[in-house]
């Protein structure tokens, strides 16, 4: 089916709250120096990286505004404009593909594409896979979230064709369903298509919905594992997500229901385990909601708990501070998306833990 029928018209620097710590300091902050403390390292929707890379679907498009002023700022507007300045230059990429294609008669001299999903970690590339690497830079067409990193992109071989599909907390640059019907329409077209998706695709990146889609339509679908920012983020202020006498499992969260919400964390009553590391994604705007029914149901108001944005990247800060006052300290230091929170007395056995309340003895003696 033609594409026209699927889519619509650095050095550190700690910051304690108190000159002089004590066994009593509850919160603590690590900054890594940066231009602005907002300026973000990822690709953001209209971002100079972004239509620099992406500068191959406005060679055809709409009329630019000659005067000054921006466009409207609502976002159905932006989404759609930006959608049908795209629709001519990706029509025209699918038949240059398909016309690749074809032998002197007509027929076709291969078949489908390949899907790639890959996993492209928490931000770091040299956290990237030998295999990742190799797919990335062996691509035709690569679509992109909005959490992988420029540093990432700039890995992409100079003949590939970069497609921005990045998804913002109240904002999607293209639906679910539409990225289903990109995929597969260049697949069709023989490409060979990958999806670069931050952290790993399998663990709260959609990849599994992707490759169900695609299979379903006979597309093949290879899976390229990256390191999710669980393990990258927490290897990287040297916390052991599971530690012999202190933490025996791990457990990864979602800060989001499906139908979205400010509520959805009904699995508080069996996370609310001393002995179990929680690790929560995008979990910022529900983390007082969490915090308050994981003490409410046993877990300690004083387990120690961190919340890292962008981290592994020079921009990233981190809040360290006990379960009670950890979205408090979250919302002092204005963390922002995209943030990953970490929960459990493993945290404590950080060499960044200011505390000295809680040693690694003592957390065993604990148990």
């Amino acid at each position: 089916m033609a594409l026209s029928s699927r889519l619509p018209s650095s050095t550190p620097i700690y910051q304690s709250r108190n000159p002089n710590p004590s066994p009593q300091i509850k919160a603590f902050t690590l900054n890594c120096s940066s231009d602005s403390p907002k300026a973000s390292p990822f690709t953001e929707k209209h971002s100079i990286e972004r239509y620099q890379r992406d500068s191959w679907v406005y060679k055809t498009q709409l009329p630019q505004p000659s005067c000054s002023c921006q466009l409207p700022s609502d976002q159905d507007f932006v989404r759609d404009y930006d959608i049908a300045m795209q629709l001519p230059e990706l029509k025209k990429l699918v038949e240059v593909l398909r016309e690749k294609r074809r032998d002197e008669n007509g027929g076709e001299t291969k078949g489908a594409g390949n899907v790639f999903l890959v996993g492209t970690g928490p931000g770091d590339p040299e956290l990237l896979t030998i295999k990742a690497l190799r797919v990335i830079e062996s691509a035709d067409l690569l679509l992109y979230d909005r959490l992988v990193s420029n540093d990432v992109l700039n890995l992409v071989g100079p003949n590939a064709n970069l497609l921005y599909v990045g998804k913002t907390a109240g904002y999607h640059s293209r639906t679910q369903e539409e990225i289903h019907e990109l995929l597969l329409s260049f697949a069709e077209a023989g490409a060979n298509v990958v999806r670069l998706k931050g952290g790993d695709p399998l663990v709260f990146g959609r990849g599994g919905e992707e490759m169900d889609f695609l299979q379903q339509q006979g597309i093949e679908v290879k899976v390229i594992p990256g390191i999710t920012a669980a393990s990258g983020i927490a290897a990287e202020l040297g916390i052991p997500l599971t530690h012999r006498g202190v933490a025996t499992s791990v457990r990864f969260l979602t800060g989001h229901s499906r139908k979205g919400g400010t509520d959805p964390l009904f699995v508080a009553v069996n996370a609310a385990d001393p002995d179990s590391t929680l690790v929560v994604y995008m979990g910022l705007s529900t983390l007082p909601s969490l915090a308050s029914k994981l003490m409410l149901h046993g877990l300690p108001d004083n387990t120690p708990a961190a919340a890292i944005e962008r981290g592994t990247t020079p921009q990233q800060r981190i809040v360290f501070a006990e379960l009670k006052d950890l979205a408090d300290e979250i919302a002092t230091n204005q963390l922002v998306s995209p943030s990953l929170i970490i929960i459990g007395k493993v945290v404590a056995l950080s060499p960044l833990w200011p505390h000295a309340m809680l040693e690694t003895s003592s957390l065993v003696e604990s148990r």
